[in-house]
């Protein structure tokens, strides 16, 4: 169209251009760049006339299952920070023990034991768990989205639980591998094992965990002077990571932290087909509580208990 003329009474001009309709060779384009999984589009867009942006696909941080296979490392997906509060660096590299200050730490091998202290370090322990939790179960349909649920729904509960001030007392437990020379791994790729250790306090009248199913109306049920005690779950190691005594040294750093806080009984459930479990946690001291053994035959599971001496008894 022509340039509309105005006044000379200081008025700009406004020229209208002609726009030809390049919907067809735009819809060609987004077309390309999608099939190659570089960059998406939208069609209503491109039925509007209206320029589309072709972003590029987002890119997932990944676990290390292998060094001599790293292409075979489970994809993680990015969890926003307006779902949780967090603000994840999933490019993060792992600190270098320096940078912390760890009341509780277990060096053994490669690996390196100590509470974590960075949301990615939690983020990145509630994957192994769900991990854990699908494992060997690829033919459940959609198998990866209950995977990124449960991790999503273990980060935040997690953060939860360790946050807690006055209520009981919970640590979440990593092991992480070392750093080699002249290579920085990111703080995904470093973790290998993760437990969570909580102090808790016995009911009025409980002798083990979970002994008084229904609680009485009385106050004194929640007693301030019961006996407290330390309670491991969520034991977990990485598959490209086992036998490597990473589980035994993450619980031998579980019972250190326990005894420092004042609790010299440490409580665990193990399902009883789990042998391997039983095993480890034989080896370490534990026995079987076999009053509890009937509050939990409908779950299939023991209680075991370690009682550790205190220095005074000794």
């Amino acid at each position: 169209m022509a340039a509309v003329a105005t006044p000379s009474s200081g008025l700009r001009r406004i020229q209208f251009l002609r726009v030809q309709d390049r919907r067809k060779p735009l819809k060609r384009l987004a077309s390309a760049a999608t099939k190659d999984g570089s960059a998406t589009s939208s069609e209503a867009e491109e039925d509007k006339g209206v320029s589309v942006e072709l972003r590029p696909a987002p890119r997932f941080p990944q676990l290390e299952t292998s060094s001599s296979q790293p292409n075979l490392a489970p994809r993680i997906p990015r969890i926003e920070a307006s779902s949780n509060g967090s603000n994840l660096r999933f490019d993060r590299l792992q600190p270098s023990d320096e940078e912390f200050s760890c009341e509780h730490r277990r060096a053994f091998g490669r690996f390196v034991a100590r509470e974590a202290l960075l949301d990615e370090e939690l983020w990145t322990a509630a994957w192994l768990r769900a991990e854990s939790q699908w494992e060997d179960r690829s033919d459940v349909r959609y198998v990866e989205t209950y995977k990124r649920q449960f991790a999503d729904q273990e980060f935040n509960a997690l953060k939860k639980r360790c946050s807690r001030q006055h209520a009981e007392k919970c640590v979440c437990i990593v092991a992480i591998r070392k750093d080699e020379k002249n290579v920085k791994r990111t703080v995904l790729k470093s973790i290998v094992g993760t437990l969570d250790l909580s102090v808790r306090q016995l009911l009025c009248g409980e002798t083990f965990p979970g002994e008084c199913l229904k609680p009485p109306a009385s106050s004194n049920f929640y007693r301030a002077d019961q006996p407290r005690y330390a309670y491991v779950a969520n034991l977990c190691v990485a598959k490209h990571a086992r036998r490597q005594g990473i589980a035994t040294n993450m619980l031998l750093l579980a019972i250190d932290a326990a005894v420092s806080y004042g609790t010299h009984r440490i409580f665990v459930h193990v399902h009883k087909n789990n042998t391997g479990a039983q095993k480890l946690y034989d080896r370490i001291g534990f026995q079987m509580v076999k009053k509890a053994v009937p509050h939990l035959l409908a779950d299939d599971k023991h209680l075991l208990c370690l009682k550790v001496k205190s220095d005074s008894s000794s």
